[in-house]
């Protein structure tokens, strides 16, 4: 019989019934069998001891020289800097939700920061500005993740060496080390992460107390981690869908009790749909909402957001101005691309290079607000002078054909065929002409979307287009970045494929125009929802379109897994402070090791199993105790690696690191699970407890002998390079990709 409230006997991972379940495949291994309920409550003698050891040794490993060096390092320039924007409230775009930032601004306001470092470029020193605010959260973070993998583990296992080997992988990298103390994202990131795989882990071990007070906490928990790990980067979806596929075969085990009534089971999915979907919604939704709330001057991130956003920050040109609400000939105005990160229209004095279409005036489109933004409308045919004070007034209308005059150059917006810069089967965008007189090319169609013939056009609201009458294609943003030539600014093409997306629809912002009447822009107030949805779509677009920098290290995900290649994080040559993020070369290929070895045993078992083949006893318990306890382990471990290969975006090294998490993790329990296995060979048991605890005390020796090698990498290395026989560090560069 089940136990009261409906829920699953015995506490762990897996948790058999008591109930007959209807035929079917069986379900995918989870974790190790648990030991009877009485048993399983108790961990395991020494562990409270242990942990508390294993935290110190974290915490000290974390601090260790946290004030070195004092300045700026790798990007600290990044996240440091968008902490000194919340502090001084002023608002800036980046590609990652808003969580970490907001967490590195408030520990930095907390400790006595005032937010008035510019974090220019790597290099540059603190002085007398205090950062070790900022660096210390970020290290306090980063060395939780000792005690909540070996939590974790110790769960899952209920092995003390098993989650002290893994702790001891863990507080001994040196990779994990360096990326905890500096003012990052991937500490916080990976505390969300952590928290919520052993907040998942504990909630399974109380499914024997369905609806109890510690149930609902770990649950809850759950939920928490989810949102904050989501709320750091966008890769927090990867433990989403891991704890994602955890409640769904918890669901499904659940409806296959044939003693448990639909009610009940209606109560488990509706408390998980509350703690693990309605409170991570929440709590992420939250998180922006203080995120707009805070950032309410105007920044550098203006340019990449709506001209209606634009118009709620303090400072902004649009902000609690008036101005004219129809367009009308002579007007100065702004064209803003709806594409999301688009740009405004844009042009300069530089010409496009030789051999790029014909040799006339870039036109761009480009993200931040410049004089070179700013465009005349004229009628195509006519060259009055429409800023007489004495002239009479005539607005644009949808269906009328203008030209656009730049106004700092005065060359006029002209297309023609010749192919685009980048876009094939594009037209280039030039500016022509002098002074305005340029020929038929100049010409082009204002409409606006869903209006008919002769209708005004309005500021901001009205989302037009421009066809080229010559050659009938539209004006657009194709959001790819130009070389060097074109500033790295947006290329603006003539589409001829007639459809109306953002790429090819355009706003006007700015207008200026003495001889019309204004109104206020704040009728104009987009609502949360729509800041909300357009904020998620402005980072998607620029997290996809990241490209390496100049000199800059990437690498692809195969390279990770090997150790092939690290960053730096300060340095480059003998006379400078050196750190180089590069994990202990012992942990990594151990790590790596055992994923092959696990991956082999799953898959030898499966294919003997789908064979008939008769396993012996002791091969059939190895096979179960591994696959199921490292079951949800490998799942993550998965789950954080296998999408990178499908990403387009640039990729670094510390991208691997929460997969680097569970592999450490799997190493645990699979070298626990292989020297219980190979000593349960030996007799008497005194030989047996012999060998299975020189087995993991001869792997924890050869962890911690590594990283006594290697700690300068982390700590940091003054000296000749590894490259010169003279230096201390030249026997220990064992690949020549390393380049410490």
């Amino acid at each position: 019989m089940p136990p009261p409230g409906g829920g699953r006997a015995g506490p762990g991972p897996l948790r058999s019934r008591g109930s007959r379940r209807p035929p079917g495949p069986p379900p995918p291994p989870r974790a190790a069998s648990p030991p009877p309920a009485s048993l399983a409550a108790r961990p395991p003698a020494g562990s409270r001891s242990v942990l508390a050891l294993v935290t110190l040794l974290s915490f000290a490993s974390r601090f260790h020289r946290l004030p070195e060096p004092p300045h700026v390092c790798w990007d600290e320039t990044h996240f440091g800097k968008m902490g000194s924007y919340y502090i001084n409230r002023t608002f800036f775009f980046d590609v990652h939700p808003p969580l970490g930032k907001m967490l590195i601004g408030l520990a930095g306001y907390l400790s006595g920061y005032d937010g008035t470092f510019p974090f220019q470029k790597p290099g540059d020193r603190y002085e007398q500005h205090n950062y070790m605010g900022m660096r210390g959260f970020c290290a306090f973070l980063g060395s939780c993740l000792v005690p909540f993998a070996y939590l974790t583990v110790l769960e899952l296992s209920k092995s003390l060496p098993a989650a002290l080997l893994t702790a001891c992988i863990l507080i001994f990298d040196t990779g994990c080390i360096t990326l905890s103390q500096y003012i990052l994202l991937d500490p916080i990131l990976m505390f969300f992460l952590m928290g919520a795989v052993l907040s998942m882990v504990k909630c399974n071990a109380c499914a024997d107390r369905p609806f109890s007070a510690s149930w609902w906490f770990w649950l809850s928990l759950t939920g928490v981690n989810l949102a904050g790990a989501m709320g750091v980067k966008f890769v927090g979806l990867f433990v989403v869908l891991l704890v994602g596929l955890n409640t769904i075969y918890d669901l499904w085990d659940l409806l296959g009790n044939l003693s448990l009534s639909l009610v009940m089971f209606g109560k488990h999915l509706l408390a998980r749909v509350l703690c693990l979907i309605l409170l991570p919604l929440a709590l992420y939704t939250a998180m922006f909402a203080v995120h707009f709330t805070v950032l309410n001057k105007s920044g550098p991130g203006d340019g990449f957001f709506s001209s209606a956003f634009q118009s709620q920050l303090i400072g902004n040109n649009l902000h609690n101005v008036s101005v004219p609400e129809h367009l009308a000939y002579g007007s100065v105005v702004t064209m803003k691309n709806l594409r999301m990160a688009g740009g405004y229209l844009h042009s300069h004095w530089h010409l496009y290079p030789e051999g790029v279409g014909a040799r006339q005036q870039q036109v761009t489109a480009y993200l931040h607000k410049d004089l070179n933004n700013l465009w005349i409308i004229k009628k195509h045919d006519s060259d009055t002078d429409l800023s007489d004070p004495s002239s009479p007034v005539e607005f644009v209308r949808h269906g009328d054909i203008i030209r656009l005059e730049h106004k700092e150059t005065s060359r006029n917006l002209h297309s023609h065929q010749h192919e685009a810069p980048l876009t094939r089967k594009h037209f280039q965008v030039t500016g022509y002409g002098i002074n305005g007189t340029g020929d038929s090319n100049d010409f082009w169609r204002i409409e606006v979307v869903g209006r008919k013939p002769g209708k005004l056009i309005k500021v901001l609201r009205s989302q037009v287009r421009l066809t080229h009458v010559a050659t009938g294609c539209l004006l657009g943003s194709s959001g790819k970045t130009l070389p060097k030539w074109g500033w790295e600014q947006v290329e603006v093409t003539c589409t001829p494929y007639l459809k109306d997306t953002p790429n090819s629809l355009w706003n006007f912002e700015d207008h200026i125009n003495p001889k019309l009447p204004n109104i206020s822009l704040d009728v104009l107030k987009p609502s949360f929802a729509e800041i909300l949805l357009e904020s998620h779509m402005v980072m998607i677009r620029g997290n996809s379109g990241l490209k390496p920098k100049d000199n800059e290290v990437t690498s692809k995900p195969w390279h990770w897994p090997i150790n092939y290649q690290g960053l730096r994080f300060s340095g480059v040559n003998e006379t400078d402070y050196r750190v180089y993020l590069l994990g202990n070369p012992v942990v990594w290929w151990l790590n790596l090791f055992t994923i092959g070895l696990y991956l082999l045993t799953a898959i030898s078992t499966a294919v003997a199993l789908k064979r008939g083949v008769q396993l012996s006893s002791e091969l059939k318990e190895l096979s179960r105790v591994v696959l199921h306890g490292g079951g949800q382990i490998a799942l993550g471990w998965l789950l954080h690696y296998l999408p990178f290969f499908m990403m387009g975006r640039v990729l670094y090294f510390h991208h691997y690191f929460p997969a680097m998490l569970f592999s450490s993790m799997l190493t645990g329990i699979t070298w626990d699970t292989l020297l219980k296995f190979f000593a349960r060979f030996l007799s008497p048991s005194t030989a047996a407890r012999r060998v299975y605890g020189g087995g993991i005390l001869a792997l924890v020796l050869l962890i911690v002998y590594s990283f006594y090698l290697f700690h300068p990498l982390s700590y940091g290395m003054i000296g000749p390079m590894a490259s010169d026989p003279s230096s201390p560090m030249a026997g220990l560069r064992w690949m020549d990709s390393w380049e410490f």
